[in-house]
């Protein structure tokens, strides 16, 4: 049982707001606009669920195919419909008894082409620091001597010049009315009024602007930027006007019942996380709000922020590495060995080297700013003037490789709280050991800036610089920790390449049924309303691809066997410039996307790989690509999908493993449906739905086939093939999610673990005030059951009482229960109190 009252008042909404019990995650944009969505409602509300989940609908820059590149903050997308289509979607909606949740994206705006369509960021490069809008922009006027960097040019500026390829031109600026503007292809800028006349060179140089060669970025970017983005500009919604002039709308749909709630995309890489979600807590009435927050490893959400809790992806990595045997992690770390020479023990220091990488080139503009920060807070300081750039450049350097999060949470004028204090403290005992001795005192002077200690002259703890310091650090932090380990070294650790996925722990192989309870029992008490999945946009794989990456940890030594075989038949057109840890991405890849209909098409697997090898950055990256080894591993894809043997071999493995898939893909569907939380789906995958990272996971849904499916299912049809399976599964926990909505959403819901005698089933109640109400079985590792020879006389403990499952429709009475013929039909089953 949960006491309710243990939950913090901060992961709760205000009383009387809209909760959801369920989402479903739409993904927006031409092909499927705000209208399209409205079609849907029908059969969403037939699904189950209680809110659609919409992706960002403010007006995005030309072209953009996700929205998180705002150039507008007061209008609904056109190219979705526009507000009138909002309201359209919201009427439907409600019609049908479902609300509304946004994704929204505070943290930056778009850098557009042409940069008019971001008004804000063209009166800035108008008017320089005395635009209205100067205080918009996370922009280092000191530097560049004030002028903000556009490292735009496809070369160094001086050959630009000599080529002619700037030149001025007359347009009729939408917002701002006919003008002189400079162009560099299909890029426009203000010229500063008065300067139209001068010599090109020197109108270049007068303007509040600087135009760079794109390569500059990396070096000398004079605004912060969403991670290495330079097309992404930070936006300061820690001054309350600029939160103010964001938000009016999204906070005016909140108001009038159009919108229930808000997901809110990256706050680590705002100023001021635990602030902003403040102030939106004050500003929405107390909505609920969910945030995409990264918990790496035990790490828990600061208690001072105002949100439900996370988009959820601590859940997904521990309910899918509940489903890995961590018996087959030496035999697949055998196979990793053999081709890629990594040991199982290998990923910190892949992970180290890839966050070096990334300090050291990408994200070079930023470590320089914190070095100039740090030294002239030394220069001006008597006590510190000896501290060179140089060694606080190394000491940073350190820091940041070492840093085991996102961030800590350290706000100027505050005391650090205690956890701040030992994450700092425990990179820089780290990082000191990776320094030469002369470097100590460094270090510690640096500690204690970035903690907001005294340090230095006496009394000294705050300052513009100090402060900056305190905030950036922590900013860059995130920055490296998500350039260098998940874009980078995820794309390099192939023990099993599904655990490599956002927010993901690839260190820890496989939890226990246990490990899964006691996190869930702990997520019931802190935070019960924060959200669950399995997929989003942003995850490298979906949950299906995953899971038939997880069989392979079940099946360890057929596995090393079937990458013999593939080994063996591809060597003939397997160039000597394919490196082993992309080969082995290879063969994974393949397994986890081989369904009953075969392989994906090639162009798919050729996007992918090309994207995981540029994000590998070991042979070829996407500012440098190297065309022949490129052309050595996607001519290996395309000739090993046209092998015959290879074909076959895969096909027997998808055949091999049907069974052990099934019940992975249904029970941590399950799972993740019935756990504490607010359960999503993603668009599609109500059903198996195989695709690799972004912009494979957007590709659109028939969303008319799966309401026929459903409509089919509903009519007492039992189901013919797993896609339906999942779609039953999915759609009857969602009901039941909707119809004993106080089990999983209300102030007396919990969550129980049920004892059982097999470690290969995972079983918990659902709760309402202590009283069990809906009982979750599944099959946990079905290959190790299957070589066992079944469940034998293995059992579960039911609560007391009638049940009916849900899922097969029959009657179980509780008590001590035998597993077989509970899953007999299915490898999950869904148990619900029957009414008296």
């Amino acid at each position: 049982m949960t006491d309710a009252r243990a939950t913090p008042a901060r992961r709760l909404p205000a009383e009387g707001r809209p909760v959801p019990v369920s989402t479903y995650r739409v993904q927006l944009g031409a092909d499927l606009t705000l209208d399209d969505v409205a079609a849907q409602v029908p059969y969403l509300a037939r699904l189950g669920v209680t809110h659609v989940y919409l992706s960002p609908v403010l007006t995005a820059a030309p072209g953009s195919t996700h929205g998180y590149d705002v150039v507008d903050h007061d209008e609904i997308a056109p190219t979705l419909g526009g507000l009138a289509a909002l309201r359209r979607l919201a009427d439907a909606a409600h019609g049908a008894g479902l609300g509304l949740v946004l994704d929204i994206v505070p943290n930056h705006m778009a850098v557009p082409t042409p940069v008019w369509h971001n008004r804000p960021l063209w009166s800035v490069l108008s008017e320089g620091a005395s635009s209205p809008y100067a205080s918009w922009f996370d922009v280092d006027w000191s530097a560049g001597e004030g002028d903000v960097l556009m490292p735009i040019l496809g070369d160094r500026i001086g050959a630009v010049l000599a080529r002619d390829e700037l030149r001025l031109d007359e347009v009729d600026v939408p917002g701002d009315g006919p003008r002189t503007v400079l162009r560099y292809h299909d890029h426009v800028f203000p010229v500063l009024p008065g300067t139209e006349q001068l010599p090109l060179i020197e109108l270049v140089e007068r303007q509040p602007y600087r135009l760079a060669y794109w390569r500059v970025a990396d070096e000398e970017l004079n605004y912060r930027r969403f991670f290495d983005v330079g097309t992404l500009v930070a936006v300061r919604v820690e001054d309350p006007a600029v939160f103010d002039a964001t938000h009016a709308l999204v906070l005016s749909l909140l108001a009038d019942g159009t919108l229930d709630g808000l997901r809110i995309d990256h706050p680590d890489g705002l100023a001021d996380p635990a602030g902003y979600l403040a102030r939106l807590r004050e500003a929405s009435g107390g909505a609920w709000v969910v945030v995409e927050k990264i918990l790496q490893g035990e790490e828990q959400l600061p208690p001072d922020w105002d949100t439900a809790g996370t988009t959820g992806y601590d859940g997904l990595w521990r309910i899918q590495q509940t489903f890995v045997d961590p018996g087959g992690a030496a035999q697949l770390g055998a196979v990793m060995h053999r081709l890629t020479g990594d040991t199982s023990d290998a990923f910190p220091a892949i992970a180290e080297a890839a966050k070096r990488e990334i300090v050291d080139g990408p994200l070079y503009a930023e470590v320089r700013r914190l070095t100039a920060l740090a030294a002239g807070i030394c220069r001006e300081d008597l006590r510190l003037r000896d501290h060179t750039w140089r060694a606080l450049e190394d000491c940073l350097v350190e820091l940041l490789v070492a840093f085991d999060r996102y961030r800590a949470y350290v706000v100027p004028g505050q005391a650090a709280p205690a956890e701040a204090v030992d994450v700092v403290e425990q990179a820089a005992r780290t990082a000191r050991a990776r320094l030469s001795p002369e470097r100590a005192a460094t270090m510690d002077v640096l500690v204690d800036l970035l903690l907001g200690r005294e340090v230095g002259s006496a009394g000294l703890t705050r300052g513009r610089r100090r402060d900056e310091l305190v905030v950036r650090f922590q900013q860059t932090c995130g920055a490296v920790t998500a350039k260098g380990v998940e874009d980078t070294a995820f794309y390099r650790w192939t023990h099993l390449v599904g655990l490599c996925e956002v927010g993901g722990e690839p260190e820890r192989f496989a939890l226990t049924p246990t490990d899964l309870a006691a996190w869930a029992a702990h997520l019931q008490v802190v935070s019960p309303l924060g959200m669950t999945t399995l997929t989003t946009h942003d995850t490298k794989r979906s949950e299906d691809t995953r899971a038939r990456l997880g069989v392979l940890s079940e099946l360890p030594h057929e596995w090393g066997e079937l990458v013999d075989a593939l080994r063996a038949t591809s060597a003939p057109y397997r160039s000597a410039l394919l490196d082993g840890r992309t080969e082995y991405l290879l063969w994974q890849t393949l397994a986890g996307t081989w369904t009953p209909e075969g392989p994906i098409s090639a162009d798919r697997l050729a996007e992918y790989l090309t994207k995981a090898i540029r994000e590998a950055k070991s042979h070829t990256t996407w500012t440098t690509p190297d065309a022949a080894y490129e052309s050595a591993v996607l001519g290996a894809a395309r000739r090993a999908l046209d092998d015959p043997v290879a074909r076959d071999l895969l096909a027997a493995w998808e055949v091999r493993t049907r069974a052990a898939v099934r019940a992975a893909s249904l029970g941590t569907k399950l799972v993740q449906l019935t756990v504490p939380g607010v359960a999503d789906v993603y668009q599609g995958t109500e059903v198996p739905t195989v695709t690799l990272v972004d912009p494979d996971n957007r590709r659109p849904v028939d969303h008319e086939a799966l309401a026929e499916r459903l409509a089919r299912l509903d009519d007492g049809a039992g189901p013919r093939d797993l896609a339906d399976e999942k779609l039953l599964v999915t759609s009857r926990a969602l009901r039941v999610r909707r119809e004993v909505r106080e089990a999983f959403v209300g102030p007396g819901s919990g969550f129980l673990p049920l004892a059982h005698s097999s470690g290969h089933s995972l079983t918990y109640a659902r709760t309402v005030d202590g009283d069990p109400q809906v009982a979750v079985v599944a099959t946990r590792l079905a290959a190790a059951v299957d070589r066992l020879g079944g469940w034998a006389d293995h059992t579960v403990a039911l609560p007391e009482g009638e049940w009916h499952d849900v899922l097969s429709d029959r009657p179980v009475a509780g008590g001590v229960v035998e597993v077989a013929p509970l899953l007999d039909r299915l490898p999950v089953a869904l148990l619900v109190r029957a009414v008296e």
